[in-house]
Formats: C-alpha cells, sequence, structure tokens
C-alpha cells in the first residue's frame, strides 16, 4: 500500500494529476464491453460494412447510385474492399493476437476508441466522396494506419521474438499504399491509384502467409495432440525464408512490371514453396475439427492464388484478375471467417471445440462466392453472377453478425479452467 501511495505521489509531482484522470477516463472507456478489446469493434464494423459495400458495389455496377471520387466506381470500390472491410478485420485480429503472442500491451479503451473513429471517419468521408473535396477525403482516410504503426512500433520493436518485427514493414506499406492512392486521385491518375491497391493487396498476402502460416499450423497440432494423431509440423526456418523471400520478389515483380516470364516463374515458385509448406501442415487430418478446415481451405485458395498468376503470366488463358479473385475472396475470406468466429469464442470466455452451426454455413457460401466470382473472371458470366457472389460474399458476413453481434457487445463470459469450473 506504501508503495502505491508513493507511486501516486510521485506521478502527481510530475504533473500526474492529468495523468491520473486521463488513466481513469482510459479504464472507464475500457469497462465498456465494446472497447474491451480490439476484435469487439472492428469485428463489428466489418461485418457490418460487408453487406454495405456489396450492395453499394453491385448498385454502383449497375448505374443505380454514383459513388466514384473521381476515378471511377471499381477504383472505389476496390480501395474500399482493402482499406474499409479488410483494414476493419485485419486491425481488430493483430491488436487482439499481438498480446497474447507478441506480449504487446493490449489496446482498448481511449487508445481503441481513436483508432475506431479513425477508420468510421474514412468510410463516412468515402460515402461522401462525390460532395467532398479529394483532399478532404485524403485526410480523414489516412489516418487509420499511421495511427496504428505509431501504436505499435515501439512495443512490437521490443517483443522478445524478433520476429514480430516483420509486422511493421507490412503495416507502414499499407499506409503508404493507402497515401499513393489518395495522391493518384488527387492526380486523377487512374493508373498509380491501380498500382497503390495492387501495393496493397501484395501487403495482405505477406501478412497473410506470415500470420496465417503460424496460427494455423499451431491450432492443427493442437488439435493433432489433442485427437492422439500426430504432432505439429516442426518450424522450418530455411523453408519458412524461402517461401516470404519468393512472395516478397513477386511482389516486386508484379508491381515494377517485371517481364510475364520473370513473373510467372516466381508465381510457379511461390506455388510450389508454399506447397510444400502447407502440406507439413497435414490439414487433412483434422478436416473432422471445428474452424480448421476454413484455415486450410483458405491456403488452398492461396495455392490456386499463385498457380493462376503464373497461368496468366505464361499462357495468357486466364484473365490477370484471376488470381486476384482467388485470393481476396477465397483465401482471404475463408481465413477471415475462421479467424472470426474463433476469437470471438475464446476471448468472450467460450468454448472452441465446436463450430456455432451459422459459421459452417458461411464457410460454405464464401468458398461458393469464391469459385462463382472466379469462374465470372475467367469465362466471362457476366455482371449477374458477379452479383451473385458479391451477394453470397456478403451473406456470410450477416451470418457472422446474427451469431456474433450481440457476444461482441455484451461482457464475456467468467473463464474456464480445463475441468470446466470457473477460476
Amino acid at each position: 500500500m506504501r508503495g502505491l501511495v508513493s507511486w501516486v505521489a510521485v506521478r502527481t509531482n510530475r504533473g500526474g494529476a492529468t495523468d491520473i484522470v486521463r488513466s481513469a477516463r482510459h479504464r472507464g472507456l475500457a469497462a465498456l464491453p465494446l472497447l474491451a478489446s480490439a476484435f469487439r469493434p472492428f469485428y463489428l464494423l466489418g461485418a457490418l460494412y460487408a453487406p454495405l459495400l456489396a450492395v453499394g458495389g453491385i448498385a454502383a455496377f449497375a448505374g443505380v447510385v454514383d459513388l466514384e471520387a473521381s476515378l471511377g466506381h471499381v477504383l472505389w470500390h476496390g480501395h474500399e474492399m482493402l482499406f474499409g472491410f479488410a483494414a476493419a478485420i485485419v486491425v481488430g485480429t493483430l491488436l487482439t493476437a499481438l498480446p497474447s503472442w507478441a506480449g504487446t500491451p493490449e489496446t482498448s479503451g481511449g487508445a481503441l476508441a481513436a483508432l475506431v473513429l479513425a477508420w468510421l471517419g474514412g468510410r463516412i468521408a468515402f460515402w461522401g466522396a462525390p460532395w467532398l473535396p479529394a483532399g478532404v477525403v485524403a485526410i480523414a482516410d489516412g489516418l487509420l494506419w499511421p495511427l496504428l504503426l505509431a501504436l505499435l512500433a515501439a512495443p512490437v520493436w521490443r517483443a522478445p521474438n524478433r520476429l514480430y518485427r516483420l509486422l511493421l514493414p507490412i503495416v507502414a506499406a499499407l499506409a503508404l499504399a493507402n497515401i499513393a492512392y489518395h495522391a493518384a486521385v488527387l492526380a486523377g491518375d487512374a493508373a498509380r491509384a491501380e498500382r497503390a491497391l495492387r501495393t496493397a493487396v501484395w501487403a495482405l498476402v505477406v501478412l497473410y502467409t506470415l500470420k496465417g502460416g503460424l496460427l494455423t499450423p499451431i491450432f492443427t497440432g493442437n488439435a493433432l495432440r489433442a485427437h492422439g494423431r500426430g504432432e505439429q509440423a516442426r518450424f522450418a526456418m530455411p523453408l519458412e525464408a524461402l517461401a516470404l523471400a519468393l512472395l516478397v520478389a513477386l511482389a516486386a515483380a508484379d508491381l515494377l512490371a517485371a517481364a510475364a516470364p520473370v513473373t510467372g516463374t516466381l508465381a510457379a515458385a511461390c506455388a510450389l514453396v508454399h506447397g510444400v509448406r502447407v502440406a507439413r501442415w497435414q490439414g487433412w487430418r483434422v478436416a473432422d475439427q471445428p474452424l480448421l478446415p476454413a484455415m486450410h481451405l483458405g491456403f488452398a485458395w492461396l495455392l490456386a492464388a499463385f498457380a493462376l498468376k503464373a497461368v496468366a503470366s505464361f499462357t495468357g488463358l486466364v484473365p490477370e484478375a484471376a488470381w486476384l479473385h482467388a485470393f481476396t475472396v477465397g483465401a482471404l475470406g475463408l481465413m477471415m471467417l475462421a479467424l472470426m468466429t474463433r476469437v470471438s469464442l475464446r476471448h468472450t470466455g467460450r468454448a472452441i471445440d465446436v463450430a456455432p452451426p451459422a459459421m459452417r454455413a458461411a464457410a460454405v457460401l464464401m468458398f461458393i462466392a469464391a469459385a462463382l466470382r472466379l469462374a465470372a473472371t475467367v469465362h466471362g458470366l457476366g455482371s449477374a453472377v458477379v452479383a451473385l457472389a458479391a451477394g453470397l460474399w456478403a451473406l456470410a458476413f450477416v451470418a457472422y453478425l446474427l451469431r456474433f453481434a450481440g457476444v461482441l457487445v455484451a461482457p464475456s463470459l467468467p473463464r474456464r479452467d480445463r475441468s470446466g469450473a470457473a477460476p
């Protein structure tokens, strides 16, 4: 008690009265269930935004509404899929996972509220783009990723496992890609804007392979051991380093418009090396377990994306956009649903050994949406099939909302130990 009194006195003598008030305000905000952990507001907002984005995109493509900032609804749609919807899920997942995995401080209360407001401000600005100056939209939308980078830089750099530092250049790349997009809009340069969005996609691919490639084998190994089916595949640093190096080389070749044989060779090499990496995880042995099949199917879609990129580069038999849809809808969509479900259950005190029926249905909807979107791209099936794929994609997140909206805004259940007794 004496130590606590001394600490308060020192803080007060250093101007700590203000700090104490701020700390009390932070604790008050953090006491709100919705601001207790990052996954709560960001998963809720992301899942709410998905159907709105799908309906708005379909309406814009049909000419019913005008959402374009200045460069057309295709780039508007691409930006909001990446920096609107995907950003919400990615930020919520990163800020929830890092305290457990890297030992960083929990983000809650006022800091979390600031990030949420930055995300909301960007979305309001983008939907108001036809009536707002492009500079206002750029400022409003440009806050989230720099704020996130400032929040994560020091804690992640100090993390005992130095591999977590790889997150920082990825977040920085996303921040710079968003800035480059807005600069291109201000300059009226659609080609530069498209390249900025492609940079963001590649940053997400790298993040996906790093973090998804960490969580998927660990969760799989846990299930294998629990059912007496074997052990988790050992971490093979040479293979992991080679997979990352090839992926970064492929991204650079694509963004720098390298010759098609170079890009195709790198894409084929990624499909091969990442295929070996994924096969080591033995996903087929946990196909009957909850949540894990969606994660492994997500990586199957990633391998398909690499293969499609190679085919497009070498032969031109499939459109360039095919690999993008295989990744963004198939790989990213399935992994998001799996992680959103697992995090929402685990971090609210609920069991994770049974997948909610609604989320099993959502994974099926996402897989079908990815297949339809890819078929529409490859075979030119028309806007009706594209709209159907978008509708199924949105329904998958509506299913998440129906199952978890109440969970996200309510207090967590008491944590239970393995015997089922409350601690």
